[in-house]
């Protein structure tokens, strides 16, 4: 029997409302992600594309619309089934990196680990151990995260996003505040995550970015305008589009 995608959205929209004046941000989009894939979501600024993640990583709500995943619907999900998906199964890296200054590293890699239960603090040291070692930050593991670089803070949050082992990893413009050097050596660390098996998903605006995916959706005011396997193509296509 075929698995079903890892995410599927049908004629998914979303609206905000303010003193009930409304503000359509997505449109009717249908899409779906398999395991394994690594996705970017391109789009200039106000286009939809982090409301998008927002809907598919749990942290918002469509207005309209189905969200299926891993087959399920997630329409009449509970709030603690909502906060086991968040805490399991999905992990962010954002822009700002949202690291505590002056925590060392290893206690940054472990902190989502303290929300789940069962989980003693060996094995929560031993998870965020190979976290650390996987974005190759080992020789920094007791240094605070406000000793680090931008580029190797931004490593440590992919690092604290690996820990949970989710089904699928969420970024965020992860280079919007890193030098190109910097943004070269994130990019490469989810590329290489990619190539382990997880499933990314990539908020970005940067054709440089992008072009670290295997699969490019191109969102205008709302709705997917394209959607590409092919992204040397995409990109040529696209890449005057995001001013």
């Amino acid at each position: 029997m075929t698995k079903p995608p890892l995410i599927e959205i049908r004629q998914l929209s979303k609206s905000y409302f303010n003193d009930e004046v409304e503000t359509p941000v997505l449109h009717d989009v249908n899409l779906k992600i398999d395991r394994g894939e690594f996705t970017a979501i391109m789009g200039p600024s106000g286009s939809g594309k982090s409301t998008l993640m927002h809907i598919l990583g749990f942290l918002d709500t469509p207005t309209h619309g189905e969200y299926f995943f891993e087959g399920q619907p997630t329409k009449h999900l509970e709030e603690d089934q909502l906060a086991r998906i968040r805490g399991q199964k999905v992990s962010f890296v954002f822009q700002s990196f949202n690291l505590l200054p002056r925590t060392s590293v290893l206690a940054n890699v472990m902190l989502p680990l303290l929300y789940q239960p069962g989980i003693s603090t060996a094995d929560r040291e031993k998870r965020a151990r190979e976290a650390i070692e996987i974005v190759g930050l080992t020789d920094r593991i007791g240094n605070l995260s406000n000793q680090l670089s931008g580029g190797q803070q931004q490593r440590v949050a992919i690092a604290r996003a690996l820990v949970t082992k989710p089904e699928i990893i969420f970024a965020d413009e992860p280079t919007g505040n890193l030098d190109s050097a910097s943004g070269i050596a994130v990019m490469t660390t989810l590329q290489n995550l990619h190539e382990q098996g997880h499933t990314i998903i990539l908020v970005t605006h940067e054709k440089t970015t992008a072009e670290h995916a295997e699969r490019i959706i191109f969102i205008r005011d709302g709705r997917i305008e394209s959607d590409t396997k092919n992204f040397k193509q995409a990109l040529a296509r696209e890449g005057t589009k995001l001013k």
